[in-house]
C-alpha cells in the first residue's frame, strides 16, 4: 500500500508545481505626470513613501517627471498597479502650495512584454 500513495502523489506534485510556475500575470506601468501645483519635496515625498524608492531614485523620477511630461515610477502586476495608483491619488494635495487643489496625476497602462 505504500508504494501506490508514493506514485499517487509524485505524478500529482511536479504538475502543480509546472503550472504555478509558467503562470505569469501581465505587467503594468504606474505613470505620474508632470503639473505645476506640487514641489519637487512633494512628490520626491510621494515616491518614497508610496513607491518605496531610495532618495536618490526619488529625485532622478522627479527630475523624469518635470523634463520628460511623465515617468514611469513601478512596473508590476495589475492589482498592485491600480493600488498604487489609488495611493497617489489619495495623496492629495500638496500643502506646500497653495494653488494646489487635487492630487498628481497618476495612471496604469499596459507595459510591453
Amino acid at each position: 500500500m505504500s508504494g501506490e500513495s508514493q506514485a499517487a502523489s509524485a505524478v500529482v506534485e511536479p504538475e502543480v508545481t509546472t503550472e504555478q510556475q509558467t503562470r505569469r500575470l501581465p505587467p503594468y506601468n504606474v505613470v505620474i505626470l508632470n503639473d505645476e501645483v506640487h514641489t519637487f519635496d512633494y512628490v520626491i515625498e510621494l515616491l518614497i513613501k508610496i513607491f518605496r524608492h531610495t532618495k536618490p531614485k526619488a529625485e532622478e523620477l522627479t527630475l523624469r517627471i518635470h523634463n520628460s511630461g511623465r515617468a514611469i515610477v513601478l512596473t508590476t502586476h495589475k492589482e498592485l498597479a491600480e493600488l498604487k495608483r489609488d495611493q497617489v491619488i489619495a495623496y492629495g494635495p500638496d500643502p506646500r502650495m497653495q494653488e494646489s487643489k487635487g492630487p498628481l496625476r497618476c495612471y496604469v497602462e499596459p507595459a510591453p512584454g
